[in-house]
């Protein structure tokens, strides 16, 4: 049933690949279960594959692009586009940009780009209405590939993180994925191009707080445009007016100036990672 649905719904860029590695495959005088042997995959992958039952995973297409591609890179730029399938809709427009510089303010959970396979799981098969387990491997399957700007190094992006304090101490599926997501998001604060700042609960108890209107993303692209991105409730918004950007901007420098230090937020992140609960 659920992959006669899945034929249904299927992405254009799911059945252009499912049809350039049909007819690459018939080209070069392969059956299903050969072409399977030479990738490592089964005959009935293949078909599933083919007939849009199963879509061509990222690690297929790395195969198919090995075996079939003939040097033209077909496979290997429908990996972008497959990928982007798989994010929920009002993700996707933001997914495509190619962000230089990436500075994003989260409140209620951490932000997906720093979270554990665990964390992201966790949490998108705990979302109302509840998800088909398929749906939710898929959703963070693209929720860890973006894992990949960390380490992009042409051009590198540089990013920033400030987390409300509340996100380090609110535990989705277990409170050993928490101290497992915070031990992560302290490896990654490590990194040159990273830097991650937490602002402390009390802060609105001891002066003004910049940052109690919520969630932003701020980013540079690399064509150096610059846009915020907002989402609530499944609804997004990306702010690309100008003036707009820049009264966010200086929102979210205000909320950099509250925050802790990237050291003694180290600190802090280091210290509840370390701490047991019942």
């Amino acid at each position: 049933m659920a992959r006669a649905a899945n034929k249904l719904a299927a992405s254009g860029t799911a059945r252009m690949v499912a049809a350039f590695a049909k007819a690459r495959r018939e080209q070069m005088d392969l059956t299903q279960e050969e072409l399977g042997a030479l990738i490592g995959y089964t005959a009935s992958a293949i078909s599933a594959m083919e007939t849009c039952a199963q879509p061509a995973s990222d690690k297929m297409l790395v195969e198919l692009e090995r075996v079939l591609g003939d040097g033209m890179g077909i496979f290997e730029m429908a990996r972008k586009f497959v990928l982007l399938d798989k994010y929920p809709p009002q993700f996707q427009d933001f997914a495509l940009m190619e962000a230089v510089t990436l500075s994003s303010y989260q409140t209620y959970v951490i932000d997906g780009l720093f979270q554990t396979p665990d964390y992201a799981r966790a949490l998108i098969g705990g979302s109302f209405p509840k998800l088909p387990d398929e749906q939710v491997e898929q959703l963070v399957e693209a929720r860890l590939a973006r894992r990949a700007l960390f380490d992009r190094s042409e051009p590198t992006a540089m990013i920033e993180l400030i987390l409300d304090e509340s996100t380090l101490r609110r535990p989705f599926g277990s409170w050993e994925t928490l101290r497992g997501q915070l031990r992560s998001l302290a490896e990654d604060s490590e990194r040159d191009n990273v830097s991650v700042q937490v602002m402390p609960l009390d802060r609105g108890a001891r002066a003004a707080h910049a940052g109690e209107r919520g969630n932003m993303v701020l980013v540079e692209t690399a064509e150096h445009h610059h846009v915020v991105y907002l989402e609530a409730h499944d609804e997004s918004m990306l702010v690309s007016d100008p003036a707009k950007v820049a009264r966010l901007a200086h929102r979210y420098a205000k909320i950099r100036t509250q925050a802790l230090s990237p050291d003694d937020s180290a600190s802090l992140i280091q210290k509840l990672a370390g701490e047991q609960h019942p």
